[in-house]
């Protein structure tokens, strides 16, 4: 697996708030002060993170691409060439399906670019290479998903990127050369932003499409101030994204 896998793991929550837990009882007699703080740091972090209301404050200061009204929808072939949607990993090994599935995330984007298509029209690219080197590609996955269970074919698949810069990226070397520049992209709207800088630096015109808003209201009883598991996913979800914009404008420039 890729270096940067294990980096990731250990460098973001709740990996790094689980290294603090350990770190405190490692030093919990030798260095009674610093574990407490150890320990505080990680139980706070955790109990943050399960917070629905902290995730969606998080996700208010990381969704800024609005979304598209309804009745854009049937005109995105004015504006765009193409529907590029964004893979997002894969589940393996479930025995029901006997192969490599798209994730739930990545259903939740095939949805929407499946409804986008139908209503303008417009031919669909599916971004995402090996997963850790198992085939097949997520763009192949992402496609026969969207034909079998959406009745969307796919034009063209982009099957060798692994990050979103690559998507971008390999994306232009498929499209660009045939004159296809405006493209609509389809992706979570935390993870918008960072897609959209992409797609632009590698020389499309970009309409943004995002889905899966975290951000506003997040309907819970006593406005989410209760823990609950899903957020701890959500809260992770959300830093790894924060993590990434600002290390491609570190290192993408």
């Amino acid at each position: 697996m890729p270096f940067r896998y294990f980096v990731k793991q250990l460098l973001l929550p709740p990996g790094l708030l689980m290294l603090l837990l350990l770190l405190g009882w490692w030093l919990r007699r030798s260095r009674p002060r610093l574990a407490s703080a150890c320990f505080a740091l990680g139980l706070g972090g955790f109990w943050l993170m399960s917070l629905p209301v902290v995730v969606e404050w998080s996700a208010d200061l990381l969704e800024r691409e609005p979304p598209l009204a309804r009745e854009e929808w049937s005109t995105l072939g004015q504006r765009a060439d193409a529907i590029v949607v964004l893979g997002s990993g894969r589940e393996h090994g479930d025995v029901a399906w006997g192969a490599d599935q798209p994730t739930g995330i990545g259903l939740e984007r095939q949805r929407y670019a499946a409804r986008l298509a139908k209503a303008s029209g417009l031919p669909v690219l599916a971004s995402g290479g090996l997963h850790y080197g198992i085939p097949p590609t997520e763009a192949q996955m992402m496609a026969e998903s969207l034909r079998d269970d959406f009745g969307v074919t796919v034009r063209w698949q982009e099957g060798k990127s692994r990050t979103t810069w690559e998507n971008a990226q390999f994306t232009a070397q498929l499209l660009l050369p045939q004159g296809v520049k405006r493209v609509v992209i389809v992706t979570h709207a935390a993870h918008m932003p960072r897609a959209v800088w992409s797609f632009r630096k590698a020389g499309f015109d970009v309409v943004a499409a995002p889905m899966g808003f975290l951000g506003g209201d997040n309907a819970r009883p006593l406005g989410g101030w209760l823990p609950e598991s899903k957020s701890i996913w959500q809260s992770g979800q959300l830093m790894n994204e924060a993590v990434g914009q600002v290390g491609y404008s570190l290192f993408y420039r």
